[in-house]
């Protein structure tokens, strides 16, 4: 008797789990599934596969949990460069892949071109405010992204801040355009692919090693990024945890895809503008955008009067939620977190306000600008990273002050 009930109670439990995991799966991927449908009868299967690709990027953020605001922070604080490390190992693979393409002006029959642009103040204190923002705000534009996706509600309040912040930043766009700057520098133009990629991987390898030197004098040792040796691999690569180099190594080639989709590398900051111009559109508020610098930019007038459902920027943002939510799901991991100190909120709102003006005036956040900026060879991706690096550290000093923890053992939550 007691045999069957124990029986019983298992069999129940078990049926419990699966329906806990089964349930958010199968909302996850009805949703994921009918978005791109949807998308694809409203406009086309291009704009379709824009959120999937999305998605995709979505689901490696959330699976190698690949962020710059904790990676830098573990650094700054505690010593630990894997995080450094892996986003060196990533912009490796994309210049790489991205070089040649860019030199011959072509891939796959398609005109590319990448993010060159002018040296000024307009990204180094750009690029400062970013990296104080992206402390305060808990992530980064891509971070608070998948976050979302992956039911971390307490990062709207930043995403909110962060449109916001962009859209007041396109109306002083034109204040800060007229600051003195260096023309366009261009590592492909001036010594060729050759030269260049491997110019640029001297200096990814320079920075790896400082970070092994820093780490192993403050630690003795590395910390590692071991496969969870106890999970068949295509169970780990279905429902994570990621190693670091594999998230490295995935969005260096699916940015690479993006370039080959729509001509420009992977950009996020580039939608909230846009989002803020719709809502206060929505809102009936009249800011006379037409008279703004910003939007008479070739491409953004347009995209004033355009559905954000023909947007790429918009599709793969929504598309990144998207994939971290059917991330979440498919590691069972799936729940509402939305609670959080009063201070959290303010810290989040203030730091998300700074992600979006600083982004903006900078020509991009920590995937436009750093990302894809080094990857295109430009020179300003390179000012960029060392402006927001010295607005990281401001930043963590600051976040005491928001109750916000600087603990660097977090390292794989953004």
């Amino acid at each position: 008797m007691s045999s069957d009930m124990s029986s019983n109670t298992v069999t129940d439990r078990s049926t419990s789990i699966s329906i806990a995991y089964l349930a958010p799966l199968l909302c996850a991927a009805a949703l994921s599934i009918g978005a791109v449908v949807w998308l694809a009868n409203t406009e086309s299967w291009f704009e379709a596969s824009l959120l999937a690709l999305g998605a995709a990027l979505g689901l490696v953020l959330y699976h190698a949990a690949f962020g710059f605001t904790t990676a830098w922070r573990a650094l700054i604080i505690d010593g630990r460069g894997k995080g450094l490390r892996a986003q060196m190992l990533m912009l490796a693979v994309a210049v790489c892949l991205f070089f040649p393409a860019l030199a011959a002006g072509d891939l796959f029959g398609n005109d590319v071109n990448g993010f060159v642009r002018p040296l000024g103040w307009s990204i180094i204190i750009g690029a400062f405010v970013f990296g104080i923002g992206m402390q305060l705000g808990n992530g980064c534009a891509s971070g608070n992204l998948y976050h979302a996706g992956g039911g971390q509600l307490r990062a709207l309040p930043c995403i909110i801040g962060f449109t916001l912040g962009a859209l007041w930043a396109s109306k002083d766009y034109e204040w800060w355009t007229t600051l003195p700057q260096f023309a366009p520098y261009s590592f492909i133009e001036q010594f060729g692919v050759i030269q260049a990629i491997v110019i640029n991987l001297a200096v990814f390898a320079v920075i790896a090693w400082f970070t092994v030197v820093i780490e192993k004098r403050r630690h003795g040792s590395l910390e590692k990024d071991a496969l969870h040796s106890s999970l068949p691999l295509y169970r780990q690569l279905i429902s994570g945890p990621w190693p670091f180099i594999w998230g490295a190594i995935a969005l260096a080639i699916l940015n690479f895809i993006t370039l080959a989709m729509i001509g420009r590398p992977w950009a996020v900051a580039v939608a909230y503008p846009l989002w803020g111009a719709k809502v206060a559109a929505w809102l009936e508020v009249d800011l006379e955008l037409d008279f703004w610098t910003y939007w008479m930019q070739p491409g953004r007038e347009s995209a004033l009067i355009e559905p954000l459902t023909t947007d790429a920027g918009t599709l793969m943002n929504v598309g990144i939620i998207i994939g971290a939510l059917m991330a979440a799901a498919l590691a069972g991991k799936l729940t509402i977190q939305w609670r959080m100190p009063w201070q959290h909120w303010i810290a989040a709102i203030i730091g998300g306000l700074m992600l979006g003006y600083g982004a903006t005036i900078a020509f991009g956040c920590n995937i436009g600008a750093y990302f894809g900026g080094i990857a295109s060879g430009s020179l300003h991706g390179w000012l960029w990273l060392v402006a927001a690096f010295i607005g990281s550290i401001i930043g963590t000093w600051i976040r005491p002050v928001f109750k916000l923890s600087n603990t660097a053992t977090t390292q794989r939550c953004n």
